[in-house]
């Protein structure tokens, strides 16, 4: 089972280097631009004039400009919602760079994805531990009695938001019962931000752990050597939040990945 298990984390471990090492991925964000931080709608190195109105960005261009919306030359006024992702399947686009909208809080803003980012081209991989199988761990997922709760966190762009939590993961570490605050996906699966002894020094300053969906009992398995670099470790316009009280272990997981090579 060992074996197994240590195949299948490679074979994910190199399925995650080609994600974050992909034309689109988050070493090709060059730019994250609030709106509110540029009230006459000009954006830096982007063309076109950019308001957020309500429900949606407001882009304003001229054919010359050279954007596209939905592959086609662009010139006029559209409404754009917020791209649920991929980058790659951004509406707009300006040139081989695309032009992903988003809203955060109530804070409309536009990111820059460039495929030609020197980030991306002085990647030289991930420095992760390989697989051991005493950094996976049985695991059980309690909710919280009142429900899901959101917290303030500071973010890595320096601001303030919020952080749904729906409930503690506890499991057992190196002989000690840990636990960590975690949020519910969408699927049904867990996801952490977490610190530990390591942070800063022999991993990146916290990171990201995303369990799979409890079973009806609350059971799932706790695997730190699936423990994830958050986007802001590939390019500092990501707006990653830190771990909420109470999700920065005393203990060092040496596991996982660890930081950029």
């Amino acid at each position: 089972m060992t074996t197994d298990a240590s195949e299948d984390w490679q074979r994910w471990h190199e399925r995650r280097v080609a994600t974050v090492s992909a034309p689109y991925g988050p070493l090709a964000l060059i730019g994250t631009h609030w709106l509110e931080d540029y009230p006459d709608g000009r954006l830096p190195d982007i063309p076109g004039s950019w308001r957020a109105d309500g429900d949606a960005v407001v882009l304003t261009a001229a054919e010359a400009d050279g954007l596209t919306v939905d592959g086609q030359s662009f010139g006029g006024e559209v409404r754009i919602a917020a791209d649920p992702g991929p980058a790659s399947a951004a509406r707009v686009a300006y040139g081989e760079r695309r032009l992903v909208v988003l809203v955060r809080e109530g804070a409309w803003g536009v990111r820059d994805f460039d495929p030609g980012s020197s980030a991306r081209r002085a990647f030289d991989g991930l420095r992760v531990t390989p697989y051991d199988p005493r950094w996976a761990v049985p695991g059980r997922f309690t909710p919280y009695d009142t429900g899901r709760t959101t917290v303030r966190v500071p973010n890595a762009d320096g601001r303030e938001r919020g952080l749904g939590l729906g409930g503690e993961l506890v499991f057992e570490l190196e002989g000690r019962e840990l636990s960590l605050q975690v949020s519910l996906q969408d699927d049904g699966s867990l996801w952490a931000v977490f610190a530990d002894a390591t942070s800063g020094s022999g991993s990146y300053r916290f990171r990201f752990l995303h369990p799979a969906a409890p079973d009806a009992e609350g059971r799932t398995t706790v695997d730190f050597n699936r423990a994830l670099l958050p986007p802001c470790a590939f390019a500092d316009h990501f707006v990653c939040p830190f771990p909420p009280p109470g999700n920065t272990l005393d203990v060092e997981v040496a596991a996982g990945e660890r930081t950029l090579s």
